[in-house]
């Protein structure tokens, strides 16, 4: 029987021990141990599959990426120690010497540094399309590229990519279409439908949701799951049993916290729309959104992260931030409490100003991750800070 999201989320669970605990035990454990050498050589053939030792696999990182994997629609997938070691992780493990990548313009600060500084040292160069103009990124591609990236909703500007032209874009040139679903989670959007091959995730934001671990997750095609998994086991960067069991735990909350993030941000975001002292706001699920109908179609709510502008530029920015009363000033998102973050100053101040332009940053422009609590009390204290 077809089970929907919210139940399978609370009931995919490891078998249960001799002890029938109801609730998913903790298991932290470095090692495995085996009842005689056949059994731990066919281990370690891979005759047979079971756990060997906790970088390669541990029943708390399977249950969580199992979960993300059923949400996703993917045939497998592979856990991180962070979101940035899964970006890391897939693009290390796929990409070769010599290879090439179309990526959206906007992208997440270390993942620019990625493709800018890091990457090139292994001879792997990266090209940039606005994300409004696909066509742009077909004129990108070289007869050396191998992968098409791309956010949606992209961090911090909340633009919305058409994940089937991508889709086609990326089969048509035979293609890798790597999608980074961390605004949405699965609940909200599942690239795979839309033709991607892999999705990415920062299970340190909306997935955990309390700021308290960190995380990520690949998932996607078998075959290509299999080469993402082998580099992770072979250079360390594998979750921790802890962070596995938290994050598993956590999804078992995704929905109806995710539920409440979006419906306080919407109303959040129609409210500071009628504000004077504010340029411009953006959120997916807003009709001024430039692609609100393409959002309507790919996801099933807006999200919890909106962008907005302050008048008078940086220091009319500076000062809405020292006027904030009790909302947290912190780079993450996702968590319970609502963030809010200055883009120019932090998570993509190594971007620069030209570069930020193009992205969509302005000096002014804040990114508010909407937490969990009363709407109408983070209204107040935006408004106050706004007013001063």
């Amino acid at each position: 029987m077809k089970k929907h999201t919210e139940t399978q989320l609370i009931r995919t669970q490891m078998e249960r021990s001799q002890y029938m605990e109801h609730s998913t035990p903790l298991h932290l454990t470095s090692s495995f141990v085996f009842e005689d050498a056949e059994e731990m050589r066919a281990a370690f053939s891979e005759e047979k599959e079971r756990n060997i030792y906790s970088r390669f696999s541990n029943p708390n990182t399977t249950e969580f990426v199992q979960k993300v994997a059923d949400m996703e629609g993917a045939e497998d997938g592979v856990a991180f120690a962070t979101g940035m070691g899964a970006v890391f992780g897939t693009f290390a493990a796929l990409l070769d010497s010599g290879d090439h990548i179309v990526s959206a313009r906007s992208v997440f600060g270390s993942t620019h540094a990625l493709f800018t500084k890091f990457l090139p040292k292994w001879n792997i160069e990266t090209s940039y399309f606005a994300v409004d103009d696909l066509a742009a990124a077909e004129a990108l591609i070289q007869p050396n590229t191998k992968m098409l990236y791309a956010e949606s909703p992209t961090n911090p500007g909340v633009d919305v990519l058409d994940l089937e032209a991508l889709s086609r874009i990326a089969k048509q040139h035979n293609l890798l279409l790597v999608i980074d679903n961390c605004f949405a989670t699965p609940y909200l959007q599942q690239p795979i439908a839309y033709g991607a091959d892999l999705v990415i995730h920062s299970a340190t934001k909306l997935m955990d949701g309390q700021g308290r671990v960190l995380g990520g997750v690949t998932v996607g095609k078998k075959e290509l799951i299999r080469e993402i998994y082998l580099f992770a086991r072979n250079t360390g960067s594998s979750l921790s049993p802890f962070n596995a069991w938290v994050l598993s735990k956590s999804l078992e909350t995704l929905p109806v916290r995710v539920d409440r993030h979006c419906q306080s941000a919407l109303h959040i975001a129609e409210a500071l729309e009628k504000h004077t002292e504010i340029t411009w706001v953006k959120y997916p699920f807003l009709p001024s959104h430039p692609q609100y109908e393409l959002a309507k179609k790919q996801m099933t709510q807006g999200g919890s992260i909106i962008a907005f502008e302050v008048k008078g530029g940086l220091e009319a920015g500076r000062a809405f931030f020292d006027k904030i009363q009790w909302l947290s000033l912190s780079s993450n998102l996702g968590d319970s409490r609502t963030i809010v973050t200055h883009p120019a100053s932090t998570t993509h101040s190594k971007l620069s100003p030209e570069d930020q332009l193009a992205v969509g940053i302005t000096p002014g422009m804040v990114r508010l991750s909407v937490g969990l609590e009363h709407p109408e009390d983070i209204l107040a204290d935006l408004i106050q800070a706004l007013e001063k």
